[in-house]
């Protein structure tokens, strides 16, 4: 079975990340909860989180890696010499690699994002040297995956939940996704 992985780090949009987690986990997937350098995180918006696990090399064993935005945790991951070491080697495997928000400036920083077409939340796209920013809720570029922020944090979960074989349509009605939001079936 794929497994996907969401990196919490201090500082992180909170909700961005445990939305990704909880429909992940709802669709049946595997979906862990690393922390950066510790177990206790606490986010932006100081809401404390326990983790499943701890960075390590571990990581790139997963098909997929998650980063939430959030500025603090954004600029820790970019900062974060093992998580860099990770993308760039799950990235160069056609694993997936994907990331919200802030968070393009780590992929950004580990040198993935060069020729690439990426969203991101749109102050953050001047902090990014080297790639097309796209206005979309949701970017695919092969295998990088990346979105804008907080109100998009549910279609971004549900095109990572797809693109690991998962389905996103079932979940989708059952949490009454159409019935909140202006979208067809296919976004």
């Amino acid at each position: 079975m794929k497994k996907a992985a969401v990196i919490f780090a201090n500082g992180c949009e909170e909700g961005e990340a445990l939305t990704i987690v909880d429909i992940f986990r709802r669709a049946e997937l595997t979906c862990d909860m690393i922390g950066l350098d510790q177990k206790e995180i606490t986010g932006a918006h100081g809401i404390t989180m326990r983790t499943d696990k701890v960075l390590s090399d571990e990581l790139k064993e997963y098909d997929m890696v998650i980063l939430p935005g959030g500025y603090g945790g954004s600029d820790a991951m970019a900062n974060n010499d093992l998580l860099l070491e990770c993308i760039r080697d799950m990235n160069a495997e056609g694993k997936f690699v994907a990331a919200m928000c802030a968070a393009p400036i780590a992929l950004d920083a580990a040198g993935i994002l060069e020729g690439r077409t990426f969203t991101c939340y749109p102050s953050t796209a001047e902090k990014i040297r080297h790639s097309t920013r796209v206005n979309d809720k949701v970017a695919v570029d092969g295998n990088l995956i990346t979105s804008q922020g907080p109100a998009t944090a549910y279609a971004f979960a549900y095109k990572l939940v797809d693109a690991l074989g998962g389905d996103s349509l079932t979940v989708k009605k059952r949490m009454v996704y159409f019935n909140a939001f202006d979208v067809k079936e296919d976004e």
